[in-house]
This record gives structure tokens, sequence and C-alpha cells, in this order.
């Protein structure tokens, strides 16, 4: 169970959703080296002892804040097309990434991820769980022969997101409709060639 997370509506709940959206503030204005938790209790009008008890640490807030945000994001398409269901993938992942505070709040939390090892653990596990939800759509496309037998679902995923990573965080290019639906089909492209299949791989 996430931390905090108790009956919709209750006062945990509520304490919960105040901090976190500190939280957030706090990251995108400040960064991670900057995350103080004494700040975050006054920006969300709490007790700094309830946020030292709950959460413990900077690493603690940032792991609960992606646990929060893998709960609100948007379920799977289901299309019954491979390449349109990852270019929805690739369109969420770009709405969030071009939006003023999930883009910056990404880009805090990914700081925080090299230089703290619960940071790093909760960043892996969100994605984890993003991967294994879309990862579906691609068993289905095997289902339906659209793809080779044993095409691994989870690195077309993955392959999906990395080109729109790359521009947010190495190359600074734009990252618009265009490049997600690119990205989308360039991976989609490559799964139709058996590319991601284990007789691809090396010898």
């Amino acid at each position: 169970m996430a931390v905090g997370a108790i009956r919709p509506g209750g006062r945990t709940a509520r304490v919960r959703a105040a901090v976190l959206r500190a939280a957030g503030d706090a990251l995108v204005e400040h960064g991670f080296d900057r995350l103080d938790l004494a700040d975050v209790a006054r920006r969300a009008e709490v007790g700094k002892t309830t946020v030292y008890r709950r959460w413990g640490t900077a690493a603690g807030l940032v792991a609960d804040l992606l646990t929060d945000m893998a709960e609100q994001s948007l379920p799977r398409a289901d299309t019954g097309s491979l390449t349109e269901d990852l270019r929805a993938n690739a369109r969420l992942v770009q709405r969030t990434l071009v939006d003023p505070r999930q883009g910056a709040l990404f880009r805090a939390v990914i700081v925080a991820a090299t230089c703290d090892p619960r940071a790093a653990e909760a960043l892996h596990h969100f994605y984890a769980v993003r991967i294994a939800e879309w990862a579906p759509c691609v068993e289905q496309a095997v289902r339906r022969a659209e793809l080779p037998p044993g095409t691994d679902a989870a690195e077309v995923i993955r392959a999906v997101s990395a080109p729109l990573y790359y521009r947010l965080l190495v190359s600074g290019d734009p990252i618009d409709e265009a490049t997600a639906d690119r990205a989308a089909e360039a991976a989609a492209a490559a799964a139709h060639a058996g590319v991601y299949t284990p007789a691809s791989g090396p010898n």
C-alpha cells in the first residue's frame, strides 16, 4: 500500500495529497538538492512532525510522489492495432513531458534518482508499473499474429518512450506529437521486423 493511502476523503488521504502537492511544487521550484521537509510541511500547512514521521526523508517524499503519479496515470489504450496503441502510449508520454509542471517534475525526480538509491528504486518501480500496464497491447498483437512469437513486450514499450526522454534530458529538441508518433511507428516497425525476439539477439 502506498504511504498514507487510506480511504479516499479521509484525513490521512487529504494530508497526503496536500504534502505531495507541496513536495511537487518545491521540486519544480528548487530541485531535489534543496527539497526540505520543513518547507514542504509549511507549504502544505501541516505539522512538521507529521511529515517527518510519515515520510522521513526527501527521498521518501519523492518515492511516494512517484507512487501517486502512477496511481493518477491514465489507463492504457486498447484500439486493436499495435501501432495505434503504441501511438497512444507515446502521446501520453509526450503530453506529460511538455506539461510545464509535470515535465519539470520529471526532470527533478530523475536528478534525484541519480544521487539517491531510494529515489532511484522508486523511479525504477514507477517505470516497471507503467511498462507492465502497456505491455499487454504488444502481447495481444502477438496473439493476433501481428507480431512474431516471442516478441519482448517490455522492450517494445521501452523503445516507444526512449526517444522522447532523450529529447527531454539530452538533446533539448522539441517533443511534439509528430515526434511521439514517429517514435511509436519506429517501435512498431522494429517489432514487426522481429527485432525484439530472442532470435534477433547475439549468438
